[in-house]
């Protein structure tokens, strides 16, 4: 692969399957014109889990019914995937939520485009001193996601939960640490990057940790019973995971197929299945 690919191949998985097979009714006319010829390869970069395991689900759909090769490159880094994807590097990546691809690509110019929603992943605070949101004490270290795009979904929970409110004027999705207006129990902040969250959780590092759902589930932690304090998980959830792709390539037939696989009820069905706890739920 090409010079990003390269640089998250020591802390990545490639994984990759290949076979012949027949088109789907949506690709006849493709597969009539070279039904012998080898599949299309198509590179997506991920997280692990869930996102690597529900692209693990669409693989042989994707190579029976259009005849797609798909590969996985699996990382745990937030920031390489995109610029990848922008540069051409992969064909496209799915790990994040709409606020962190809007706030990417406004800050770094990525040419990336969202090609469409397929799961949410509830995000949920987590403790290793208290067992109710209700017992926590004043002075409480949170220790957060050092990403920007995080800060608004972390403070939205804390407002509903009645331990902080946000400043009037202030639209919470957008909102950062220098928004909270009051702060009754003069809660404290620690920042660090996403992909350490867990670890600090099991280091007991302050008395919440906020943990983005697949950080939590790759922990062995279950967000709808394990979480003093969990978001809501509707369906409208401006959080919802998205498939990302290089601007242009929108309507290629490779990345078209991939949306539509991933947002099929079969993989709907999967990913209900699959996390039955509502850890992760569909998108509509």
């Amino acid at each position: 692969m090409k010079n990003i690919i390269k640089k998250l191949a020591a802390g990545t998985v490639a994984l990759t399957l290949a076979a012949c097979s027949s088109a789907s009714t949506a690709a006849a006319s493709t597969a009539a014109a070279s039904a012998s010829a080898a599949p299309e390869k198509l590179t997506v970069i991920a997280t692990a889990n869930p996102h690597a395991v529900i692209l693990e689900e669409a693989k042989p759909i994707l190579l029976e019914k259009y005849n797609i090769d798909l590969e996985i490159t699996v990382t745990d880094d937030y920031y390489t995937p995109n610029e990848a994807v922008s540069n051409g590097d992969a064909d496209a990546n799915y790990f994040q939520h709409v606020p962190f691809f809007d706030n990417e690509k406004t800050t770094n110019g990525y040419k990336i485009s969202n090609v469409g929603g397929v799961h949410i992943e509830p995000f949920g605070f987590y403790s290793k001193t208290i067992k109710n949101i209700d017992d926590l004490p004043d002075n409480a270290t949170i220790v957060i996601s050092n990403s920007v795009a995080d800060n608004g979904r972390i403070l939205s929970i804390l407002q509903k939960a009645g331990l902080i409110t946000i400043k009037d004027g202030v639209e919470t999705i957008n909102a950062t640490l220098s928004d909270i207006q009051d702060n009754p129990k003069n809660l404290q902040f620690k920042e660090v990057k996403p992909e350490l969250l867990a670890t600090a959780y099991e280091n007991g590092e302050g008395d919440l940790v906020a943990i983005n759902g697949n950080y939590a589930i790759q922990a062995g932690l279950k967000p709808s019973t394990d979480a003093v304090l969990l978001e809501s998980a509707t369906q409208d959830n401006p959080y919802v995971n998205i498939v990302v792709c290089q601007e242009g390539h929108e309507n290629d037939y490779k990345i078209k197929s991939l949306v539509e696989v991933l947002q099929s009820d079969e993989i709907k069905n999967f990913i209900t299945t699959n996390w039955s706890d509502g850890s992760v739920i569909p998108a509509e």
